[in-house]
């Protein structure tokens, strides 16, 4: 198909970073948002001189384009993009709109948990043993943004399941697939099966010279692995036998690493594989897992004050991210959690709150269901709409020996601006302690 025009729905980091790509090879280019265009786009947009609109979608020059790029915000049911493809016309997303122009090799990271931490992880080590690389994707800059911005060999892509929705070529020399939890089931009609579709998708073009990595422990990846129709070699990863860490090669050595928890245990093990596949050498992989500084908000340290250790899990939004933290914590916890329920279902986490969990301090607007599921359960249970007073609460009831967990189960929108906000103003409470 020969490209000679682009229309772009969404003006997010993806849409403005395929514009870009875009105007770069010179395609015309119009990127259309039915919302409000952040400033730092709109000014982008305009200083390459690219068209725009927002606050609506003008039809009938969206149908004058070759193609549609959609930005992974937007759901399949928008009634722009069922106009579109009504009217015959083609739709790919931004990850393969920009795996059109890029030659080098791609490392790509999905799973409904820890694919920012391992992303982050991948991209250390094979920058600090010297590669070419870049990351991108659903972490930080777009993949096409990156692409008309630089010119990476290595390419490190985080991807969602929106991301992976709309590709048709896009092959990365290696896949790795986490996990897969319940997540995002409403845009999935509430189906697992087309969300764990979704997913397996990262690896439905790869050949047998590509390579396959996945969590060899998860139940719902191992029952749909014979859906797998490409010849990509497969490197299924366990842990059940790592009680001591994570071995060297040979066996003779446990690695180093700075990131704690089972289930960063097994990130750090899926990379560890992609890596002896792209030819890292032992040497080079433990410099880097003893180097990693993971991103804020994910089991972050904040400050150990009177015995008792602070730690920042904002970003843990579902109840699997709870269920990791908890088991990564080795005594006594007063857990912080709630916000904005997403359909949870608690009853995974009785077992590990129990054996860990002294007291529960409920940060939300609305706290009844996560009162009603923990109330035989823990002990100790206060609720607050504030955080700083949720701090000061979990520190009187906190003693010497003690963690202190923000890891909240829940979305943020009830009292912050996103899990980030949450998380620095936890963090900003316990520093005023």
């Amino acid at each position: 198909m020969m490209i000679r025009s682009v229309a772009i729905i969404g003006a997010g980091e993806s849409g403005t970073g395929a514009a870009l790509l875009a105007k770069k090879n010179k395609l015309e280019v119009f990127v259309s948002d039915s919302g409000k265009i952040p400033d730092r786009y709109k000014e982008e947009l305009n200083t390459h001189e690219i068209a725009f609109e927002e606050g609506s979608h003008d039809f009938e020059r969206l149908l004058v384009t070759d193609l549609v790029i959609k930005s992974p915000g937007v759901p399949e049911h928008a009634p722009v993009l069922r106009m579109l493809k009504e009217k015959g016309r083609k739709v790919i997303s931004e990850i393969e709109f920009g795996y059109l122009f890029f030659s080098g090799l791609t490392i790509a990271i999905t799973g409904s948990n820890g694919k920012t931490t391992a992303s982050g992880l991948l991209y250390h080590l094979l920058k600090t043993a010297g590669r070419n690389v870049a990351l991108g994707g659903n972490y930080g800059r777009s993949f096409a943004r990156i692409i008309a911005e630089s010119d990476p060999e290595w390419m490190v892509l985080e991807i969602s399941s929106f991301q992976l929705d709309d590709i048709e070529t896009f092959r990365p020399h290696v896949s790795i697939l986490l996990n897969i939890t319940p997540d995002h089931l409403d845009r999935y009609e509430y189906s697992m099966d087309r969300y764990a579709a979704a997913k397996f998708r990262i690896c439905m073009n790869q050949g047998q010279d590509d390579y396959f990595i996945y969590n060899a422990d998860d139940p719902a990846i191992l029952s749909r692995l014979n859906g797998i129709k490409s010849l990509v070699r497969q490197v299924p990863v366990s842990i059940k036998e790592f009680h001591k860490g994570l071995p060297s090669k040979d066996g003779d050595k446990i690695f180093e690493m700075s990131l704690k928890g089972r289930h960063n245990l097994l990130n750090a093990a899926c990379v560890v594989e992609a890596c002896r596949i792209l030819g890292l050498t032992e040497e080079e992989i433990q410099m880097g897992l003893k180097s990693f500084v993971n991103l804020p908000h994910r089991l972050e340290p904040v400050r150990t004050i009177g015995g008792v250790e602070y730690i920042n899990d904002s970003k843990a939004t579902n109840v699997d991210s709870v269920w990791y933290a908890l088991d990564a914590m080795d005594s006594p916890v007063v857990w912080i959690a709630g916000g904005t329920d997403k359909g949870n279902d608690y009853t995974a986490l009785h077992e590990l709150v129990k054996k860990k969990v002294k007291a529960l301090v409920c940060l939300g607007v609305d706290n009844k269901k996560l009162v009603e599921s923990f109330r035989d359960i823990v002990p100790l249970i206060r609720e607050t709409r504030d955080v700083r007073e949720a701090v000061r609460i979990a520190s009187d009831l906190a003693d010497s020996g003690d963690k202190v967990l923000l890891s909240p189960a829940c979305a943020s929108f009830d009292l912050f601006q996103n899990y980030m906000d949450r998380g620095d103003q936890f963090k900003a409470a316990v520093m005023q302690l």
